[in-house]
C-alpha cells in the first residue's frame, strides 16, 4: 500500500483526458493548456480547496470513514458524487451529517461552494460547477451507460483549474477514469481508496490503473494527507514559487540533468512555462518549499525522479477529439488520398505523441470508414509512438474504460469495440492496422513515406529551436501531397513554403513538392582530383542546334587571327575543337583512348593545366600560367598557357579556349629571339633564380589548388556522410518497424494459441456429444436413416440394417440404390413429398418377414431452421401387433359370453369427460355405434339418462364404485341395477368410467 510518505508515493505522469469548453458543456480532450483562439479557460480563482469524491458500490463505508477523520475548519469544501437511485429519496447527507461537524446538505441548482461544507448529489440528477456554484440537470442517459462522476469531475476541473482535487472510492466499474484525467490535466490533485480497503475495488482499480493517481491510501488516511496538501499550496497566496532568479534557474538546469541522466530524455527545451507549473505540483504533493530542497530530494529518490518524469510527459488525449475536425478530415481529406492510391501500396500515417493509443484509433476507425464510402480497399498502417512505455503498452492491449461511450458514437462502438467486462476493447479489425512502438520524437529516427502525419498539441509543448526542428523532419517523412493534422492551437509557423493549408481553422495542411536547402547536393561541376591521372569518365555533352554553325564560325576567327596552337573543350574537359599542332603539348595516353585534356597533357603540364581549368571554371575569368618546364624527348622547353572561356554563351555555353606558346626563356616574350644556350655538363644541371621563383609559384599554386580540392572533397564527403545518415535512420526506423511488428506477431500467436484450445475445447466437446448420441440412438433400437435434399445416404443407426442392408461406405450414395425388406415400394417418393411440403408422413409397414414398423418421415432441420434433407425412422411394432391381436380375441370372447348369457347385459367405457368410448349390449335391437362420443343426455333416455350421468360423475368425483337401480323411459319402460367402476390407465391415472347394467325389470 502506497502512501504520502516521501519514500513511497504514488504518482502518476502520462495520461489521456477529455476537457471541456467555458460553458461547462463537454467537447473532446486536447493536450493543450497554453491560451489560444479555440480555447480559453477562465478557473474560479478560490482561496480553498474544492474536493469532489466519487463512489458507488460500497462507498458509504468509506464516506462515512473518510468524513469521520476530517478536521473542524479544514478550509476546503467537499462535493460527494455517488450513484443513486433515481427513484428513491437519498438518505446519505442524513448519514455523512452524524460523522463530521461540518455542514451536510442536499445539492441544489444554483447553490454556492463554500468552504467547511459537504454537498450531495440528489438522486435522478447530472452535478456540474460553474464559477464556483453548483448546477443540476436531469439525466439524459440509462442506468450503466451515465457516468456522474466522470461528469462532475470535468466540470470541476475546467471551472476550479489546480484548486480541484479528484477522490475516488470504492465502487464497480471505471465511473471516474476519465473525470480523473481532466483534473490532472489542470493541474489538480488525484487520491485513491487502497484495494486491500475498498469493499468493491473496481473504481479505484481503473483510476490507479490510468497512472495518474497522485496518492494511494486508505479512507480514514486521505483527509490528513489532503490537509497537509491544501495548506501547503495556498499558503503563499495561490502557490506559486518563483522561478526566474538566478538561483532557482541553476535548480532547474540540475533538474533537467538528473532527469537525463535517469531517463536518457532531455527535456530542458520544452516550454518553460508548462514545466515550472508541474514542478510546482510535484513540490506541494511532497510539501517541498524550496526548489533547492526539491533538488536534494530528486538525487535522493529515484523513485520521484520516475514520478517527476512521468508528470512532465503531458499525455493527455482521447477518442476523436475535436469531432468537427475528424467530420472534415472523414468528407473532404482522406477520401481523395485514398483514391489516388497506387494500387498495391500501403496507406501510412504516423501519430507522434500517441499516449494511450486513442488518437491512433480514431484514425485507424475513420480511415476504414472512408474506405468503405469511396469503395476501395488497400492496406493501412497507422504507427503510433509515444515517449513513454507504459502508455504504449496500454495503447498494444486496446482496452479501454466504459467512459469512452461519451466520445465514440454507439454505431461505432458496435462496429469497432468488444464489451469485455465492464470495458471497451478494440476490435481486430482495427488493431490490424495499428503499430505502436515507444519513440523520442527528438533523437530517435523517424516514420517515412507517410501519407498522413497526424501531430495534435504536441508541439505547442516544445520551444521554438525543437520544432524549427521537427517541422523540417515531419517534411522530410510526408510524401508529396502528403497531410499534416496539427492540433488547433499549433502553428507552421515560418515554414509556410514546405505546407500549405487545407483547412485553417483545424490546422489541416498539405505537403509542398520543394527541396529544402539543407538536402541540395553540393554543386561542384568540374573538380579533378590531382591524384587521379587517367580521370576519363566524364558524360558527354549534348549539342544544340546551331552548334556546329558555331564552331565554324570560331575556327575562321582562330585561322585569320594567327592564334597559336590551342584546344576548345566542354566543361566536363573533353576535347571539342583543336587549332594548330598541339602535338608538343597533347598527345594520345595510354590504354582506352580518351578526349580528356587532362588525359592528353604532355608531363609537367597536366597539373597547372588541371588548377587553371578549374579556376576558370569557378570564377570564369582568363587564367595565364608563366614559363611551365615542359618535358618532351628532346628535353625541357617552357611554355605560357592560357586558359580562357568563350565569351559567347549563347552559341558555345560552358566552352573553354586552352592556348599554348613556347618561350626561351621563363618570363621571355613569344617573339623575343633564342638565345643558344651554353653546354651543361653531364650530371650537373645550372638553375637561375628565375626557375627557382617560377618553381616556389608554381608550387605554392599545387598547394592552392590541392587545398581547394581537399574542401571540395570535405563538402562531398559531408554531404556523402548525411545521406549516409538519412539511410542509417531509414535502417533504423525499418528495424524498430520490424521489432514492432515482432511484438504483433508475438501477441498474435498468443491469440492464435488461445483459439487454438478454445476451438480444440470445441472439438472435444462435439465428440463427447457424437458419442452420447451414438449410445442414445443404439439404446433406443430404432432404425433411422438420414438422407439429403438429393436423397443420398448422410448417417443411419445399426437397427436400420434389418431393413436396408447399409454399411459405412454407403454413405452418400442415393437410397434408390438398395432394396428394403419393406412390402412398401414408394420409399422415396414418400420422402421427396415430405421434402417438397415439409409434413411429417407416419404410416405402419411392414416388412417381407412379418416384422410390422411405425414409419416416420421429417424434415430434417439445421439449428438455423434451414430444411437440408430428411429423417426416416421405423419403430418395431411387431409385439404390440401381437398384443393387439391378443386383446381382440379376447374382446371377442367376451361378447360371447355376454351374448350366452341368460339376461341382457350393457357393458360400456367412458372417458373423462363422460363420452362412450366403449359400448357393447347382449340386449336384442341395441345398436352400440349409435352411443360411442355421446353423453348419457344426448341418447333420448330421460330422466334415467340424468342420474346415469351423475352416478357417473360421483365415481369420477370419489375414485370409488357404486351402484344404483335406474328406471329408464325407453320405448319400453326398464329398470336397471347399474355398477360404476373407475377405470384407470396404464401409469395408474383416472381415465374414466365403466359401467355394467343389468336389466331387474322382472325382479
Amino acid at each position: 500500500m502506497l502512501t504520502a510518505k516521501r519514500n513511497n508515493v504514488n504518482i502518476a505522469g502520462k495520461n489521456k483526458g477529455k476537457r471541456k469548453n467555458r460553458k461547462g458543456k463537454a467537447r473532446p480532450g486536447s493536450r493543450t493548456k497554453e491560451p489560444s483562439a479555440h480555447s480559453v479557460k477562465v478557473h474560479t480563482q478560490n482561496s480553498f480547496t474544492v474536493v469532489g469524491i466519487g463512489a458507488s458500490a460500497g462507498g458509504l463505508e468509506a464516506l462515512t470513514e473518510f468524513f469521520r477523520n476530517v478536521p473542524a475548519g479544514c478550509g476546503s469544501a467537499f462535493i460527494v458524487i455517488a450513484h443513486l437511485a433515481p427513484d428513491h429519496a437519498s438518505l446519505l447527507p442524513e448519514l455523512l451529517q452524524k460523522q463530521t461537524a461540518m455542514n451536510v446538505i442536499q445539492a441544489k441548482n444554483g447553490t454556492p461552494v463554500k468552504p467547511d461544507n459537504a454537498y450531495v448529489i440528489p438522486p435522478g440528477k447530472d452535478l456540474a460547477i460553474l464559477h464556483g456554484t453548483l448546477h443540476l440537470t436531469d439525466i439524459s442517459q440509462g442506468r450503466g451507460t451515465h457516468m456522474a462522476i466522470d461528469s462532475f469531475f470535468q466540470t470541476l476541473a475546467l471551472d476550479q483549474g489546480s484548486n480541484a482535487v479528484a477522490v475516488v472510492l470504492s465502487g464497480t466499474g471505471t465511473d471516474g477514469t476519465s473525470g480523473i484525467r481532466a483534473v490532472k490535466e489542470e493541474l489538480g490533485m488525484v487520491m485513491a481508496q487502497t484495494a486491500e480497503t475498498a469493499k468493491y475495488g473496481g473504481m479505484p482499480a481503473s483510476a490507479i490503473a490510468t497512472g495518474l493517481v497522485d496518492l494511494i491510501l486508505p479512507p480514514a488516511e486521505m483527509p490528513e494527507h489532503l490537509m497537509k496538501y491544501a495548506k501547503h499550496r495556498n499558503r503563499k497566496g495561490g502557490g506559486a514559487i518563483t522561478l526566474t532568479e538566478r538561483g532557482n534557474s541553476e535548480a532547474l538546469q540540475e533538474i533537467f540533468i538528473l532527469l537525463r541522466n535517469r531517463t536518457n530524455h532531455d527535456l530542458s527545451q520544452y516550454k518553460k512555462n508548462t514545466l515550472y507549473r508541474r514542478i510546482e505540483k510535484r513540490m506541494h504533493v511532497q510539501q517541498i518549499d524550496s526548489i533547492s530542497d526539491y533538488v536534494k530530494y530528486l538525487r535522493e529518490s529515484k523513485l520521484e525522479t520516475d514520478l517527476l518524469f512521468k508528470e512532465l510527459l503531458i499525455g493527455v488525449t482521447s477518442f476523436f477529439r475535436d469531432p468537427e475536425a475528424f467530420a472534415i478530415l472523414q468528407t473532404k481529406i482522406l477520401p481523395g488520398l485514398l483514391a489516388r492510391m497506387p494500387e498495391g501500396e500501403p496507406f501510412r500515417v504516423w501519430v507522434p505523441g500517441c499516449s494511450t493509443g486513442e488518437e491512433a484509433c480514431s484514425i485507424a476507425i475513420v480511415l476504414h470508414e472512408c474506405m468503405d464510402a469511396v469503395k476501395t480497399h488497400c492496406t493501412i498502417q497507422v504507427f503510433g509512438t509515444d515517449l513513454n512505455a507504459s502508455a504504449v503498452e496500454t495503447a498494444r492491449a486496446g482496452l479501454y474504460p466504459s467512459s469512452i461511450c461519451a466520445d465514440v458514437t454507439p454505431d461505432r462502438l458496435n462496429r469497432y469495440f468488444s464489451k469485455e467486462e465492464g470495458a471497451y476493447r478494440v476490435k481486430k479489425i482495427i488493431r490490424e492496422m495499428l503499430v505502436f512502438a515507444p519513440q523520442d520524437i527528438i533523437k530517435d529516427p523517424p516514420f517515412t513515406k507517410l501519407n498522413m502525419l497526424c501531430c495534435r498539441n504536441l508541439l505547442i509543448y516544445l520551444g521554438a529551436e525543437l520544432q524549427k526542428i521537427i517541422l523540417p523532419v515531419f517534411h522530410y517523412c510526408l510524401k508529396p501531397g502528403g497531410v499534416l493534422f496539427l492540433g488547433p492551437s499549433e502553428t507552421i509557423g515560418t515554414f509556410s513554403g514546405q505546407f500549405a493549408p487545407l483547412n485553417k481553422k483545424w490546422k489541416i495542411f498539405f505537403r509542398k513538392v520543394s527541396v529544402s536547402a539543407a538536402h541540395r547536393g553540393i554543386e561542384a561541376p568540374f573538380l579533378f582530383p590531382l591524384h587521379q591521372k587517367n580521370r576519363c569518365n566524364y558524360p558527354e555533352i549534348t549539342r544544340k542546334p546551331g552548334e556546329a554553325g558555331a564552331f565554324q564560325v570560331v575556327e575562321a576567327i582562330l585561322r585569320q587571327s594567327g592564334t597559336p596552337p590551342c584546344a576548345v573543350i566542354n566543361n566536363a574537359g573533353e576535347i571539342v575543337y583543336i587549332h594548330g599542332r598541339v602535338g608538343t603539348f597533347l598527345g594520345p595516353a595510354e590504354g582506352r583512348m580518351s578526349t580528356n585534356i587532362l588525359a592528353m597533357a604532355r608531363p609537367g603540364l597536366r597539373k597547372e593545366l588541371a588548377a587553371a581549368i578549374e579556376q576558370v571554371v569557378r570564377e570564369k575569368q582568363e587564367v595565364c600560367c608563366r614559363g611551365i618546364r615542359l618535358q618532351n624527348e628532346g628535353g625541357s622547353s617552357f611554355v605560357d598557357l592560357t586558359v580562357k572561356p568563350i565569351a559567347d554563351k549563347t552559341a558555345l555555353p560552358g566552352m573553354i579556349q586552352v592556348l599554348f606558346r613556347i618561350v626561351h626563356e621563363p618570363g621571355q616574350a613569344a617573339g623575343a629571339g633564342r638565345k643558344k644556350s651554353k653546354p651543361v655538363p653531364k650530371g650537373h644541371k645550372k638553375r637561375t633564380a628565375g626557375e627557382l621563383e617560377l618553381e616556389l609559384k608554381n608550387t605554392r599554386a599545387d598547394l592552392q589548388t590541392t587545398i581547394e580540392e581537399l574542401e571540395t572533397s570535405n563538402e562531398e564527403l559531408t554531404s556523402a556522410i548525411q545521406e549516409l545518415q538519412s539511410v542509417n535512420e531509414e535502417l533504423q526506423s525499418t528495424n524498430e518497424e520490424l521489432g514492432t511488428s515482432k511484438e504483433e506477431l508475438q501477441s498474435l500467436n498468443e491469440e492464435t494459441v488461445t483459439v487454438n484450445a478454445e476451438l480444440q475445447s470445441g472439438i472435444e466437446d462435439l465428440s463427447a456429444i457424437n458419442d452420447d448420441m451414438k449410445n442414445l440412438l443404439d439404446s433406443t433400437q430404432m432404425a433411422a436413416v438420414f438422407l439429403d435434399s438429393d436423397m443420398n445416404v448422410k448417417r443411419f443407426t445399426p437397427a436400420v440394417a434389418d431393413i436396408f442392408p447399409l454399411l459405412q461406405s454407403d454413405i452418400g450414395r442415393p437410397l434408390a440404390h438398395f432394396t428394403s425388406d419393406l412390402k412398401t415400394a414408394d420409399l422415396q417418393e414418400k420422402a421427396l413429398k415430405v421434402l417438397e411440403t415439409l409434413t411429417q408422413v407416419e404410416e405402419e409397414v411392414e416388412s417381407r418377414e412379418g416384422a410390422f414398423y411405425i414409419m416416420r418421415i421429417i424434415p430434417y432441420r439445421t439449428v438455423n431452421n434451414a430444411v437440408d434433407g430428411v429423417v426416416i425412422t421405423f419403430g418395431d411394432i411387431s409385439r404390440v401387433k401381437e398384443i393387439q391381436a391378443k386383446l381382440v380375441l379376447s374382446e371377442e370372447r367376451f361378447r360371447v359370453a355376454i351374448t350366452a348369457s341368460p339376461l341382457e347385459i350393457v357393458v360400456a367405457h367412458s372417458d373423462c369427460d363422460l363420452k362412450y368410448t366403449w359400448v357393447y349390449s347382449s340386449r336384442p335391437g341395441f345398436r352400440a355405434e349409435d352411443a360411442v362420443g355421446k353423453h348419457d343426455n344426448e341418447l333420448g333416455r330421460g330422466e334415467g339418462g340424468v342420474k346415469l350421468f351423475e352416478l357417473k360423475q360421483k365415481v369420477l368425483e370419489t375414485g370409488t364404485g357404486l351402484q344404483e337401480d335406474i328406471e329408464f323411459c325407453d320405448p319400453e319402460a326398464a329398470i336397471y341395477r347399474i355398477s360404476a367402476e373407475p377405470l384407470y390407465g396404464a401409469g395408474g391415472e383416472l381415465a374414466g368410467v365403466t359401467t355394467a347394467s343389468v336389466d331387474i325389470t322382472e325382479r
